[in-house]
């Protein structure tokens, strides 16, 4: 920044310059003074004022030191489930070398896990739990969430809905009068649509799963690779950037391979709980998918990079 004056034939020009060293940023006030004359043309007077140095892990609006810097980052974990180095980098001032220091000491204090470029919480595994103690959590977004993937039928769908309380609810929800074919491991949900006269139901056969009421094996991923389907309605145990989409049973998680490949289009039916967390089985990278429905409790840096990555999301 330059700034001139012009008094009678004194002219001042001050400036300010800053320069980098590491992470400090160094200012230097310089004062020229130009005075011109008959005696003596031309003489310039310099002075040099102090400096001062401002460090942007110190300085105002800055983060202070590495403690206050980790109280930050594991805010913004708690709150969002999920924080980028990128965006820490940006948050804190501070280079993303500093931000991956930082991440790495809180993993050795086990205060949460590092992944590519980013960190989850400290527990992001899921467990196998039945299905009759699934039904009973985060039962309001759910029903918000089948009632949202209930719009998208359509008269003459032919769609898969794999197993879990997500999906489970979507069937519930089903109001379509039109004719539409469901193809289904999960026995619960063929109960269901058993009462609707308009609903084809093929129930896939294999070794039941008594946790899920759902049928896996060689059988079911037999049968599947007969069909092609409008739309594949499926629920997750864990949903990661990096990893992608999860369940809590291998087996499940290689039927659910089937049925990605026996549908046009993929919807995840899944609770904001689902984000940041890794099952034991992995389903698929995120580029399989073409939708996914949650509710508004989603962190919004993990909603944010999905939707940058050209899949639809709807909050709901």
């Amino acid at each position: 920044m330059i700034f001139v004056r012009k008094q009678s034939k004194i002219i001042t020009t001050f400036f300010e310059i800053k320069t980098k060293k590491k992470e400090n940023v160094i200012k230097r006030k310089i004062f020229i003074f130009f005075k011109d004359s008959d005696c003596l043309p031309g003489i310039t007077f310099i002075v040099i004022f102090g400096y001062q140095s401002i460090n942007p892990a110190s300085g105002q609006g800055n983060m202070r030191n590495i403690a206050q810097r980790h109280k930050i980052i594991l805010a913004e974990l708690e709150k969002d489930g999920y924080v980028r180095v990128h965006d820490l980098s940006e948050r804190l001032e501070v280079s993303e070398v500093t931000i991956r220091k930082d991440l790495k000491e809180l993993e050795e204090r086990r205060m949460l896990i590092r992944t590519h470029g980013s960190a989850s919480p400290v527990s992001p595994l899921t467990i196998d739990r039945h299905i009759d103690e699934k039904e009973k959590v985060q039962v309001n977004e759910k029903t918000r969430i089948a009632e949202a993937a209930n719009r998208l039928l359509q008269k003459n769908d032919r769609i898969i809905i794999a197993s879990g309380t997500t999906v489970l609810t979507f069937a519930q929800m089903i109001t379509i009068t039109d004719p539409i074919t469901v193809i289904t491991p999960s026995v619960k949900v063929s109960l269901i649509l058993s009462y609707k006269p308009n609903i084809e139901i093929i129930q896939l056969g294999g070794t039941l799963r008594k946790s899920s009421a759902s049928v896996i094996g060689p059988y079911a991923e037999s049968l599947l690779t007969e069909m092609m389907c409008s739309k594949l309605f499926i629920g997750i145990d864990g949903l990661d950037l990096d990893l992608g989409l999860t369940t809590s049973n291998i087996a499940e998680a290689h039927l659910n391979h089937y049925m990605l490949n026996a549908a046009q289009e993929v919807i995840v039916l899944a609770d904001s709980t689902k984000f940041g967390k890794r099952g034991f089985g992995k389903i698929c990278n995120l580029n399989k998918i073409h939708h996914i429905i949650t509710d508004r409790n989603a962190p919004g840096n993990i909603i944010q990079i999905i939707r940058e990555k050209g899949i639809e999301v709807t909050l709901v």
